[in-house]
């Protein structure tokens, strides 16, 4: 018994010892570092040096998400990388390259489409987002599912040697200024550039390069990790602002946002109730029966996202049901395999009334594990959690 305790005593002071600098300064707790949970989205130029440098403060609790593979044109932007890795998942990579710089670690990556696969149960079991993103959808994505779950976020964005570094955090105040209140008509267009193509994925959309540097990356991350920091001690942030670099002369200053009043983001619910269910066994009958029970008949289901039903060809009439999410369904797809020509795409977003689909599973019409499926009426807008999920999305984090 005495040897376990020498042992145990030994591996305190090793830690200690390890943030030992940290704690010359007055109002740092490593207790808050330690127990914090962390979702990184994105796990490029960007989510490399922010892992790192949560790995180098001590962050206890981290889960990485990103869709794409390793290239070697990554290796000279992205510290965590290395050759033998190419083609290799960027999430799980830089999740296991992360826990080598800090073995106490808990970290776990999600390797898929964060619009439109990732529940938004990570964004509630999270203590703040940090985004490393490059584009503007899965930006749009964060901040509504933040917004709803009432969690900070913050924004990153790098190109040639300037970037921005920007917090929102609707804990503040829900009518602040959010991501989505930022975007200009000229975001619009790209935007709803990116979404067109019939809605499918296209390869040429997903491949858009934007040339940066190791350097700037570093800014920018270590602004973002900074402000994390201050979020997880309760100081104040740059909520609400925007740190601008302009590495050519290295100028900073901050720019300030407004609200926008007519923003779709600022849409909070009046509750969050977690089900122990599992999403491939609650029908979508079981949720609307629930949901009537909760708001009354006149209440309808949104899933947060487009679900693809059906690919449907106008030319010869030819119907196949899809039933997913359209992270998961490429453009080549949409040709129909009979006559050669375009498929037409049916999607829905909500569910009312007495539906085809009411016996399948919430799984099986493609809502994605753990997530949050909303419904509302005129007046009230409540969410239900498939907590029972929760273990199979955020694995060794899972009870953290």
């Amino acid at each position: 018994m005495t040897e376990i305790i020498k042992i145990t005593t030994e591996e305190t002071n090793l830690e200690e010892d390890r943030f030992h600098r940290f704690s010359l300064i007055s109002w740092w707790e490593q207790s808050r570092i330690k127990n914090a949970k962390v979702l990184v989205v994105g796990a490029g130029a960007l989510g490399n040096e922010i892992l790192k440098n949560l790995a180098l403060l001590g962050v206890g609790n981290v889960l990485v998400a990103d869709l794409d593979k390793i290239e070697n044109s990554n290796l000279s932007r992205s510290v965590l990388f290395r050759a033998e890795d190419n083609n290799k998942s960027k999430a799980a990579t830089a999740a296991a390259r992360a826990k080598e710089i800090y073995p106490e670690m808990n970290i776990h990556y999600f390797d898929g489409n964060i619009v439109y696969d990732l529940g938004s149960g990570v964004y509630r079991w999270a203590d703040v987002v940090i985004g490393g993103l490059d584009n503007r959808e899965a930006r749009l994505s964060i901040n509504r599912n933040c917004w709803r779950v009432n969690r900070p976020w913050i924004d990153g964005a790098i190109e040639k040697i300037d970037g921005v570094a920007r917090v929102f955090d609707p804990t503040i105040h829900l009518d602040g200024p959010c991501y989505e209140c930022t975007m200009s008509e000229v975001d619009w267009k790209l935007l709803n550039k990116r979404r067109s193509c019939n809605l499918l994925t296209r390869d040429e959309m997903q491949s858009g390069k934007t040339p940066t540097t190791p350097t700037i990356s570093s800014v920018i991350a270590g602004v973002q990790c900074q402000e994390a920091v201050k979020l997880l001690h309760n100081m104040e942030t740059i909520a609400g602002k925007g740190f601008v670099f302009n590495g050519t002369t290295c100028d900073s200053y901050l720019i300030e946002y407004t609200a926008n009043e007519d923003c779709m983001s600022h849409d909070p619910p009046q509750e969050i109730i977690s089900l122990p269910n599992r999403s491939d066994e609650f029908t979508v009958a079981m949720l609307q029966s629930l949901a009537i029970e909760k708001l009354g008949d006149e209440t309808v289901l949104e899933l947060g996202r487009d679900i693809l039903e059906k690919l449907i060809c106008p030319n010869c009439n030819n119907e196949e049901e899809i039933f997913s999410s359209l992270g998961n369904v490429h453009l080549s797809q949409g040709v129909c395999p009979n006559c050669g020509k375009d498929r037409e795409v049916k999607t829905f977003y909500t569910i009312s009334g007495d539906v085809s689909f009411k016996d399948k599973t919430l799984a099986q019409i493609g809502v994605p594990m753990f997530d949050i499926v909303w419904a509302r009426n005129q007046t009230a807008l409540v969410g239900f959690e498939f907590t029972g999920d929760a273990k199979d999305v955020l694995g060794s984090l899972y009870n953290s």
